[in-house]
């Protein structure tokens, strides 16, 4: 079963799907699913949240501030201080729910959702476990790796962009999937994005260009030894383009924790094809079971 809702952070409307169990009784464990970096509710938080509400619980997936149906603007910037605000916020929805054991709450993030939800997790002690598939904790990494070109060069037309905007122009957008051959992992998220793969036909390859600032400063490797006694799942493929981030947010993490690999799986298989969002799901299940 599926509800509509909505829910307040920073002062906007967030708009979001709760997925629930249809044959309930009583208050069942909660979880937030979380996203990749640009995505809506209709990608992965429904390809997840519609799997954990078949295992039992109530799944919150939703779109970020400036992002699908949810306010905000400038739109389409991908911060990850708001998104990880945004995740506390859904958490206080969530544990307001009569349907939710407001004691057994966990986050699962996607791709960016897996740096953002161990990030927001170290502060919010009301998330329980935490679970990452695909996870790109390390966003200054990637931004200072080329992923946005000369990334100096990228920060200098971020600041134009800012002041800019402050005197009344429009806001600067650039292509969320770069343009031309952006190397393995940027021409395989192609595949999924600028395809049928992609769940929703209304998602927008565009991102807020003054983004990449603040994600050159983010990096959940940072915080991620604090999450413990938080018990933490790291979900990867052995071909994943990110499996590295995997293994570093592993090494930099306290116990209790696991590094689960799913075999030839590479970073955006698990974003929606079934033979891999499947292992992931039952063994987030199985991790769930065992700490909520």
């Amino acid at each position: 079963m599926r509800l509509d809702i909505s829910f307040d952070s920073h002062g906007n409307r967030l708009v979001g799907h709760l997925y629930l169990p249809e044959n309930r009784t009583g208050a069942v464990p909660g979880v937030v699913v979380v996203g990749a970096a640009s995505g809506t509710k209709e990608q992965s938080p429904a390809a997840y949240g519609t799997r954990l509400a078949e295992l039992g619980y109530a799944a919150l997936a939703f779109d970020h501030t400036s992002y699908g149906d949810s306010e905000g603007v400038p739109r389409f910037d991908e911060d990850p201080y708001t998104k990880t605000e945004d995740i506390k916020n859904a958490v206080t929805f969530l544990v307001g729910r009569e349907e939710v054991d407001r004691e057994r709450i966990a986050a699962v993030g996607v791709c960016g959702g897996g740096g953002y939800v161990p990030y927001a997790a170290v502060a919010d002690r009301r998330i329980k476990a935490v679970a990452t598939v695909s996870g790109l904790p390390d966003l200054r990494a990637t931004v200072t790796g080329g992923y946005a070109g000369d990334w100096r060069g990228t920060m200098a037309a971020a600041a134009a962009a800012r002041e800019a905007y402050a005197q009344g122009a429009e806001a600067q957008y650039v292509p969320f999937m770069p343009d031309g051959d952006g190397g393995e992992w940027v021409n395989n998220g192609k595949k999924f994005y600028l395809t049928d793969r992609n769940q929703d036909p209304a998602w927008n390859n565009k991102m807020l260009l003054w983004s990449y600032d603040k994600m050159a400063q983010f990096s959940a490797l940072d915080t991620i030894g604090l999450l413990a006694p938080t018990p933490l799942l790291l979900v990867a493929g052995t071909r994943a383009e990110t499996l590295q981030q995997s293994r570093a947010a592993y090494d930099a993490a306290q116990e209790p924790k696991e590094l689960f690999l799913v075999e030839d799986g590479t970073h955006f298989d698990f974003y929606d094809l079934p033979e891999f969002v499947t292992p992931a799901v039952t063994r987030i299940d199985a991790f769930l079971h065992a700490h909520l």
